[in-house]
């Protein structure tokens, strides 16, 4: 009997976890149809794409500069071990443009922006606001969450490329400061990169990790219910949730691509 109800209780877990991914999912759907009506909403989307872009291009740039600059003191101490410091420029730039570019750059947006984009649509999810806004005939997901879609889809590769560009600056500091790597010989190791597929991967990967921010962001702010507390807890379950998905869906398109 006891186990009975343990079968029931997980089934009913799983129900409602599929149910939940199945609104995200047709609510994001729902966006991207949205999204050639936003021409009127220009205003709305720029705004977003100020939020979203532009004010996180300070705390990008201390990450992707000491990101590059680990990165670059872990590897050029193993290579020069075996007196191929030189190299280090190559593995630096690889690794950002594949992995460390996207994965740092997505993780800050989904604890700065993807939080801040739970929390106040959960607030108006619970103080009836959405509900006013339906009302009103004014669809939910056009007003909230298509403008946060396009802007995100936009900015996010582009801080990506720019995590890029400092991580691989401090990289190179980090190279001619203490592995004696010259500047003309770590730029001639990363200008092979940029014609490998790995810079395109990169850009890829933040585009998939925009949409996934806004979609699980968006969602867990709609479904928020009983009051402050309800909404505090969807920002929590954002940044998890963003953050598991993000590492689990990049290592997914990673071995799809290599």
């Amino acid at each position: 009997m006891e186990m009975n109800k343990q079968v029931f209780v997980f089934g009913k877990s799983v129900i409602e976890y599929l149910a939940q991914v199945g609104s995200g999912v047709r609510m994001i759907a729902l966006a991207f149809g949205f999204l050639p009506s936003l021409r009127r909403s220009r205003p709305e989307v720029y705004r977003q794409m100020m939020l979203c872009g532009v004010r996180s291009f300070g705390v990008t740039s201390v990450v992707a500069l000491f990101t590059g600059m680990i990165l670059s003191l872990q590897a050029g101490l193993i290579l020069k071990t075996y007196g191929q410091e030189m190299r280090v420029g190559f593995l630096v730039a690889q690794t950002m443009f594949r992995e460390m570019g996207p994965f740092m750059t997505a993780l800050i947006l989904a604890a700065s922006v993807g939080s801040g984009m739970a929390a106040l649509i959960g607030t108006m999810k619970v103080s009836q606001e959405l509900a006013a806004l339906e009302v009103m005939s004014i669809h939910p997901v056009r007003f909230l969450v298509a403008p946060r879609l396009l802007a995100m889809m936009v900015m996010c590769p582009v801080l990506t490329m720019y995590t890029d560009l400092i991580g691989i600056l401090g990289g190179g500091l980090v190279a001619y400061t203490q592995l004696g790597v010259g500047w003309i010989m770590y730029f001639d190791n990363v200008r092979f990169m940029l014609y490998e597929k790995e810079l395109w991967v990169g850009i890829f990967k933040a585009w998939v990790f925009a949409i996934l921010i806004v979609a699980i962001s968006c969602h867990q702010g709609m479904t928020a219910r009983d009051g402050a507390v309800g909404v505090g807890l969807a920002t929590k379950k954002s940044v998890v949730i963003c953050f598991l998905v993000i590492l689990v869906v990049g290592y997914i398109i990673t071995r799809m691509f290599y």
